[in-house]
This record gives C-alpha cells, structure tokens and sequence, in this order.
C-alpha cells in the first residue's frame, strides 16, 4: 500500500509540474509593420519559402539569402528603411564582409555550416541603399542569431 501511496504521490508530481501550452496566433492587426501593401503581400508568399533577393535594379547587382526566419525578422524587427544612412551601412556592410570572408577560409576554426560562401563586395563600386540595408540587416541577424561577432560592434538594432 505504501508503494501505490508513493507511486501515486510521484505521479501527481510531475503531472503538475508540467506546463501547459498555449497556441498563440499572430495576424497582421497585431504586428505592427511599417511596409507597403505590395511589400505584405510579397512578404506573405515568400514567409514559407524565406528566400529574400536583393537586388538594386540601377546597378544589376544582387544577393540571394536562403536562412529560415530572415524575411520575417526583417519586416518585423529591423529598422525601417531609410534610418540608416547609406555612407553608414557601406562602412559596417565592408567590416563585416572582411570578417565573414575571413572566417569562410578558415573552415578549421569557424563552423564551415555557417560560412559557406565569400561574398564579393568591394568598397569602391555604389551597390545602392537597398542592396546595402539588406546585406547590414542580414548580418544582424545572422550574428544574433547563430551567437557571432562579426566586427567590434555589437549587433543591436537601433
């Protein structure tokens, strides 16, 4: 009788210290996204694929980013377009392609998973502002995502 006791005591025990779990819903009332009505539509047929291109079309040059998660961290919490000045986001955009370079040629010390490809950005060439907020926004969120240090700075937004 004493084992049932005990059995019966445990097994209540862990049934109450289980959480419950809550399905929570998020709909565009609710996000509050600064984005135009084409830019949500965009957003909502490639939020399953998460495949971004970034392109500026004056200049021909464009990046394709295939990570889970980015589209919608993009539209959600980086800063809007326009907050950043570009002569800023080329000065991060080429500390941090130095840095992840760097780290793609040396697969013995950094994850090879992470840093698959070089990216060929150069100083000298205009890749316009869009091209340049994507790619800074992508650092951002590839650093606080996968916990790196791509440069001296902090990846925050703000």
């Amino acid at each position: 009788m004493r084992y049932i006791f005990t059995f019966f005591v445990l097994f209540f025990l862990l049934w109450s210290c289980s959480s419950t779990k809550k399905a929570t819903t998020t709909s565009e009332e609710n996000m509050e996204l600064n984005i135009s009505d084409e830019e949500k539509q965009a957003f909502n047929a490639k939020g399953a694929q998460d495949t971004v291109r970034i392109a500026d079309e004056e200049t021909a040059y464009e990046i394709i980013i295939i990570d889970p998660g980015f589209n919608s961290w993009l539209y959600s919490i980086a800063q809007p377009e326009g907050y950043y000045s570009q002569e800023f986001l080329e000065s991060r955009n080429n500390i941090y392609v130095i840095n992840w370079n760097q780290r793609v040629l040396n697969p013995q010390r950094y994850n090879p998973n992470l840093y698959e490809m070089q990216i060929d950005y150069s100083p000298n060439i205009d890749y316009g502002y869009e091209v340049n907020y994507k790619l800074y926004n992508y650092f951002l969120y590839f650093q606080r995502k996968y916990n790196q240090r791509l440069g001296p700075f902090y990846p925050r937004i703000n």
